[in-house]
């Protein structure tokens, strides 16, 4: 085991990435979209491997990770000499960059007293359907599609919006139909009880070097962009009472905060980008949150 794992701090967090079922080749692009996408896209394998050793992830199975993105599209490699470096292809930064919004900055709108409602033709359902998912609207029963009002209906759906009024109580009960609101809460619920106690540990002083910085940061952005792209992000009048989203997203935010100096200070000196020096440092991890 490596040194950094031994020290208490990151262990907590080790422990609640070790909760969850993850993937490999998703956390590698939660790597690649939290860290090295702000600093100019493409990294030496080496940096990679050195970050997944601190998540005790073995050697091989990151190169088999990154012969697959590769294989699949979402990566692309260059190679300079006997070094390897990879990139986030297109296809991999195009969705990252669009869940990234969602991530870190956005906030659920604001009630404005309707939810749009579109029903597609049955002769576009086919392109309807994805479209409007992929923007988030939801689905309470065949056919229909609701979102909050002002949610923009996407051009791939090919259809026109109406706004859907009435009592709230009943337009709660159409989202709750129309969204998995209590399995995305029972999720936050479980990321708060895993990562609150890292949040307590690190307000009383407990501390982590910049490797371990890095990698409580990236285990914790992981857990969290698992669940907030389930998240419709519904304005508080159409959610469950009690709902846990701003209370995970405050957590995460504030754990953050914490791990943001070191972190980056581990990626000024060991992101090495294709000419042999340390990736420059991007402004944006500064912003978020």
């Amino acid at each position: 085991m490596t040194a950094p794992a031994t020290a208490p701090a990151l262990a907590a967090f080790l422990d609640a990435f070790g909760r969850t079922r993850f993937r490999l080749w998703s956390v590698i692009i939660t790597i690649y979209g939290d860290a090295i996408l702000p600093r100019g896209g493409s990294v030496w394998v080496g940096t990679l491997l050195a970050l997944c050793r601190g998540m005790e992830v073995e050697e091989n199975a990151v190169r088999t990770a990154m012969s697959r993105l590769a294989a699949d599209g979402w990566v692309s490699r260059t190679r300079h000499g006997r070094n390897s470096f990879y990139a986030l292809a297109p296809r991999g930064r195009e969705a990252f960059l669009l869940a990234a919004e969602h991530i870190y900055r956005e906030r659920a709108p604001l009630w404005t007293g309707h939810l749009t409602m579109v029903m597609p033709d049955a002769s576009v359902r086919e392109t309807a359907f994805p479209a409007l998912a992929e923007a988030g609207f939801g689905s309470p029963l065949g056919g229909l599609f609701v979102a909050p009002g002002g949610r923009a209906v996407p051009p791939g759906a090919a259809c026109p919006a109406f706004a859907l009024s009435g009592p709230v109580e009943a337009l709660r009960g159409l989202a709750a139909r129309a969204w998995p609101l209590e399995d995305i809460a029972r999720e936050y619920q479980a990321f708060l009880d895993a990562f609150a106690p890292c949040a307590e540990g690190l307000d009383a002083g407990a501390g982590l070097d910049d490797l371990g910085a890095m990698v409580a940061r990236i285990v914790l952005i992981h857990a969290y962009r698992r669940i907030v792209l389930r998240d419709p992000l519904l304005p508080a009048e159409l959610l469950p009472a009690d709902w846990p989203g701003e209370r995970a997203r405050a957590v995460c935010g504030r754990i953050y905060d914490r791990l943001r100096a070191g972190s980056e200070r581990w990626l000024d000196e060991n992101a090495v980008g294709e000419d042999g020096a340390p990736l420059p440092a991007g402004g944006e991890a500064r912003f978020r949150f």
